[in-house]
């Protein structure tokens, strides 16, 4: 009888609250060849099967969803929001991106466009604590110039906007310095990857920076 009503506790106990709704957006601009798409999705791929950052992903519940944006109306919702549950179900997103189709060629870059369209996903994940927008590009905006708008959107709403900044190799940093002074939201920060083959490590450091709770 104890083990009956013990039983009974546990399933009508609610499930843990969704910590973080986490948004990827990735860059497939016309800038971006075959060979850099595929070390994007493939450094998101590496970054998922980490240990540190699975762990984090797993205890927070964390609900996670990929877009894909180049310029303008390009904008797709290439992975659906997922809630990562169990090790199996994170091991699940991580294969589908790793084989993710490409959404759009040869386009321009609408940075404005894509952080609206990816601010309108999270009312599909209204349980999540904390809503954040992890946008990656490899140059500032060239169509649609309405990025001042849409970062002033997204703040409205509470979410906040990180960003990964592909560089060429060198001392120089446009793209950095557009998504500091222009993308990011109060308290979000960009990391700079020099090069795609810098990709893998910068998407590990800022998953793992943005998946912690922020402390006062």
């Amino acid at each position: 009888m104890l083990r009956l009503i013990a039983l009974c506790l546990c399933l009508t106990q609610p499930a843990k609250a969704c910590d973080t709704a986490l948004l990827l957006a990735i860059d497939v601009s016309g800038s971006i060849d075959k060979g850099e798409y595929a070390q994007q999705i493939g450094g998101l791929y590496t970054a998922l099967q980490d240990p540190e950052v699975a762990a984090i992903l797993l205890q927070g519940q964390s609900a996670l969803a990929v877009v894909q944006w180049s310029g303008l109306g390009r904008q797709s919702l290439a992975i659906l929001w997922q809630r990562m549950l169990s090790p199996q179900s994170l091991q699940r997103f991580a294969q589908t991106t790793r084989t993710l189709p490409r959404a759009f060629t040869g386009s321009d870059t609408a940075v404005g466009q894509a952080i609206t369209f990816a601010t309108a996903q999270f009312a599909q994940v209204p349980d999540c604590t904390r809503h954040v927008i992890d946008i990656s590009g490899d140059g500032p905006e060239n169509a649609g110039h309405t990025v001042a708008r849409a970062r002033r959107d997204a703040i409205a709403l509470n979410i906040a906007i990180n960003a990964i900044a592909i560089e060429d190799m060198g001392p120089s940093s446009p793209t950095s310095n557009f998504y500091k002074n222009w993308v990011i939201t109060p308290k979000g920060f960009v990391i700079t990857a020099r090069g795609l083959d810098d990709y893998p490590r910068a998407i590990r450091a800022k998953l793992l920076r943005e998946l912690v709770k922020p402390t006062g």
